[in-house]
């Protein structure tokens, strides 16, 4: 779970290194902000599946502005920090069944889940980063050895 706890710190310091660059950005770029907004929103998705909510009335896209994206980041981060207190103790790798946005019944184990949310953020956070540098401002540094120094 080690591995699993710092990668979830570098997803938290990432996505609020991205909300602060989406906050600076004098125009507004729709496309850049639902990719980030579809991060939060997968992100809560995932946490309400482990604690073992139902998750269907949830959105996986949205169009929400930074205000609610900042509210999601804190939410997020909390809700994920709090489940990663209460799993240090448990197997990580017990399964979880869910069902997903379409009704589809899955099942899991929660480390599997737990690495596909960090790795689910860090691909779109690159697709962030490819529209930030195609509309001429400078991608946000998000690499993991950055972090991690």
């Amino acid at each position: 779970m080690k591995t699993i706890q710092k990668m979830y710190e570098h997803l938290y310091w990432a996505n609020r290194r991205i909300l602060e660059a989406l906050q600076r950005m004098e125009e507004d770029n729709q496309e850049v902000c639902r990719l980030f907004t579809h991060i939060l929103c997968a992100e809560k998705v995932w946490l309400t599946r482990l604690q073992g909510k139902d998750s269907s009335s949830l959105p996986i896209w949205s169009d929400a502005d930074l205000e609610v994206c900042a509210e999601l980041v804190e939410q997020n981060e909390e809700g994920f920090t709090t489940l990663l207190k209460g799993l240090a103790n448990t197997d990580p790798d017990q399964w979880l069944s869910y069902k997903n946005s379409k009704g589809q019944e899955f099942s899991n184990s929660v480390r599997d889940i737990l690495t596909h949310v960090a790795l689910h953020g860090q691909y779109h956070r690159g697709q962030i980063n490819s529209r930030l540098r195609a509309s001429g401002i400078e991608p946000v540094v998000l690499d993991y050895i950055l972090f991690v120094r």
